[in-house]
Order: structure tokens, then C-alpha cells, then sequence
């Protein structure tokens, strides 16, 4: 493979695909890839692609001969092609599903969060300060998140461990797979999950409370209801999406802050920079790598035509890290940079992420309280990687007190 071609199985693109999205802007911006896609790696580009009358139905996507040949490897199981979720729908019913959920998912519901999700970080700092350190994933990024979207919506007690089990299972469906069995493994997951979801809606229909969950069984937008079908996949992807993405965004962002300690003092030295920071964050490694689209007639993307029923891949990190966009320091982590917000790592156009202000308020609290309480925080070993190629994150970040 020419150095140029998109390949996230590179040896170190798991640790640091930056320099790989940058060889894919500066001589192959927009791709014809072998695979039977297009990749999509200048901000201006993907912005525009986010932006565009596009559909997300796999349905929608026309045959491909290595395509079908990963398909037909993974036992013929295409996991989204039938999805019900908002994520996976084209207006009208995206409209209806997000205007549903978004009668619920409001600001003030969010905001009111603050107080709850201050005393779960604080309680992690805790556990950490007894311990004198520890793996900031296992104690502050994935807990905190986890609790989160539980309150919010108000599922009844589960098996925690089974079901981020469950959810890292679901979440490899967003990856390439030829592994049969994995993709199997796949398929019972989101099974098990489903139903998981089906029991807490029908136990949540008999013990109502003031929370999402009851709000999104009792939702009425426009004379509409969700079915039963539709219900359960929204509230399966506030779960996945409500958690899964912000442990990247906690995880990712303490290794870029610990990593450059000249931010790490700035931010210290003006703890009112902690919002505009948590941007910086979302930009410089993005939780969500990618997002895909599918071209319904002949799309033209920075001077390119992609045939329709293709499948185009807007690089978000890729994005949020080109020159021509955010200038000659695209690649350095700096906390005061004053265009941060303007990051594609929450999407843009209809699909933009719904869970946006709760990920930024999340993480606002997680590391005002953490500067605050460890300012002398350092890494304290090795990072290491989930090697996923979308929802690339660190799975474990040691730090000293």
C-alpha cells in the first residue's frame, strides 16, 4: 500500500493515526479506496459532506465486490442495515425519532445534572486519593459516564460489568469485520442488549419516575408516539452513544494534558479556561474517528464525483486536524486556542450528536475538579490503546498523584 492509501491496520496507527490523516489531505483528500469506499480528510470537505443531502441507510448502498466479500466473511450479518435508532434513519422518520427524543433530551434536563455528575467525580477522585493514584479509566473515565446515563434515564439496577460488556461488544459493529465469529459475537450482543432495554422499558412503564425513560415512553411530537421497536432502539443508542464516546473524550483528553505540561500549567494558572479546553480536547483526538454517509445520486466532494450508493467516510479526526482549517499548529494541543469549538467531532448538518452539551458538561466538571483537586498530577506508566479504528480510545492511563 502506497503511503497515502488509508489503512487504520498500519503498525502504530492505533497508537497515533495523525500522521496518517495528514499524508491522506496533503495527496489523496478524497479517496477512492479499493475497499469500496470514499474517504473524506480536508475540515472543508467533510464539513460540506456532513452538511449534504445524504442518507445513512445501508440499504441504500450499492453492491461492491470486496464489500460483499467482507460481508459474506462475517456470515452474512449486516448488523445496521434494518436499524431503528435515529442514527441509522433518513427523514421523514429521522425527524420524527430525533423531534421525539429531543422533546426529552433538553438542556434543562441536562444542566440539572451538574450537581449529580460533580459529586460522581468527586467520589472518583476519592478512590483515587486513597489509592495515591491509579488508572484514571478504570476510576474517573468509564464510571462517570456510565453512572451518568443511568440516572439520567433512569434504568433500573443492572449488571454494570455484563453490560459494558455488552456495549464494548456493540460498538465493534462501527469497525471493519471478517471475523465470523466476532461478528457473531456481535449479533448476541446487540440481542442480549436489546432485550435488556425491552425488560427495563416494561418494568419503567410500571414504576414511572422523573426521568428520560418515562419521558420517552409518555413523548408525543406531532401526533406521534415511539412503537415499542423504536423506543428500544433509542433508548440502546442514548446508552451506548451516552457513555462510550464520553469515556473517550475523559480518557483521551488527560493523556493530551498530561502529555504536554506547559497546557497542563495554563490550565492550572487560569482554571476559567476549562470549557474551552475540554474543545481543545474534542479537536485534537477526537472520540468518534469517522462518520458515514451513503450518496444517493452522484455527489461531487472537493472537486471529486462519488458515484451514488457509495459509501463516503468523513474523517472527523482527520478534520480536526488540517492545516489549511486551523493553521500551522493544527497538530499542537494548546488550551486557549480561540476557534477550538469549531471541531467536526460532534458532526454537523441533521445528524449532528444530540448528547453534545451533556459530553461538554461532563467533561467540564471531570477536569475543573481533577486540576483542582491533583494539581500535581503526572502519567505514571504506559498508555494503552482500545486498537479500535472509530471510537479509538485509551483503555488505561496511570497517573500519580
Amino acid at each position: 500500500m502506497t503511503a497515502a492509501l488509508f489503512n487504520p491496520f498500519a503498525p502504530g496507527f492505533a497508537e497515533n493515526p495523525y500522521p496518517h490523516y495528514r499524508e491522506l489531505r496533503d495527496h489523496d483528500p478524497v479517496q477512492d479506496h479499493p475497499m469500496g469506499f470514499w474517504l473524506v480528510s480536508r475540515h472543508s470537505d467533510v464539513t460540506a459532506l456532513l452538511r449534504a443531502d445524504l442518507s445513512v441507510e445501508q440499504r441504500n448502498v450499492a453492491p461492491h465486490p470486496v464489500r460483499d466479500a467482507m460481508r459474506e466473511a462475517a456470515g452474512g450479518v449486516d448488523f445496521r442495515a434494518g436499524g431503528m435508532s435515529m442514527l441509522d434513519r433518513d427523514p421523514p422518520d429521522h425527524t420524527r425519532l430525533r423531534g421525539l427524543v429531543q422533546k426529552v433530551f433538553t438542556p434543562r434536563a441536562i444542566g440539572a445534572l451538574e450537581p449529580r455528575i460533580t459529586e460522581l467525580v468527586d467520589t472518583a477522585l476519592d478512590r483515587l486519593a486513597t489509592d495515591g493514584g491509579g488508572d484514571l479509566v478504570e476510576e474517573l473515565a468509564f464510571p462517570l459516564p456510565f453512572a451518568v446515563i443511568n440516572d439520567m434515564l433512569g434504568m433500573p439496577l443492572t449488571d454494570a460489568p455484563r453490560m459494558r460488556e455488552l456495549t464494548g461488544l456493540l460498538v465493534r459493529s462501527l469497525e471493519p469485520m471478517a471475523d465470523p465469529e466476532l461478528a457473531k459475537r456481535v449479533g448476541e450482543a446487540d440481542r442480549e442488549l436489546c432485550d435488556l432495554t425491552a425488560e427495563a422499558v416494561e418494568w419503567k412503564r410500571h414504576h414511572p419516575g422523573d426521568d428520560l425513560l418515562t419521558a420517552l415512553i409518555r413523548a408525543e411530537h406531532g401526533g406521534w408516539v415511539l412503537s415499542q421497536d423504536e423506543l428500544v432502539a433509542q433508548v440502546v443508542l442514548l446508552y451506548v452513544a451516552g457513555h462510550e464516546t464520553t469515556v473517550n473524550l475523559v480518557s483521551n483528553g488527560a493523556v493530551a494534558l498530561l502529555r504536554h505540561p506547559d497546557q497542563h500549567a495554563a490550565l492550572k494558572a487560569d482554571p476559567g479556561l476549562v470549557g474551552n479546553a475540554v474543545e481543545e480536547m474534542l479537536r485534537y483526538d477526537s472520540p468518534v474517528q469517522s462518520s458515514r454517509r451513503v450518496t444517493l445520486r452522484p455527489a461531487e466532494v472537493g472537486g471529486q464525483e462519488i458515484p451514488a450508493g457509495t459509501f463516503a467516510i468523513a474523517s472527523l479526526a482527520s478534520a480536526n486536524r488540517d492545516e489549511r482549517f486551523w493553521g500551522p499548529d493544527a497538530d499542537e494541543f494548546r488550551v486557549d486556542r480561540p476557534n477550538a469549538r469549531q471541531h467536526v467531532s460532534f458532526g454537523a448538518g441533521p445528524h449532528h450528536c444530540l448528547g453534545a452539551a451533556l459530553a461538554r458538561l461532563e467533561g467540564r466538571v471531570a477536569f475543573d475538579r481533577l486540576i483542582h483537586r491533583f494539581p500535581d498530577l503526572t502519567l505514571a506508566g504506559d498508555v494503552t490503546w482500545n486498537g479500535r479504528i472509530n471510537l479509538r480510545g485509551a483503555t488505561s492511563v496511570p497517573v500519580s498523584l
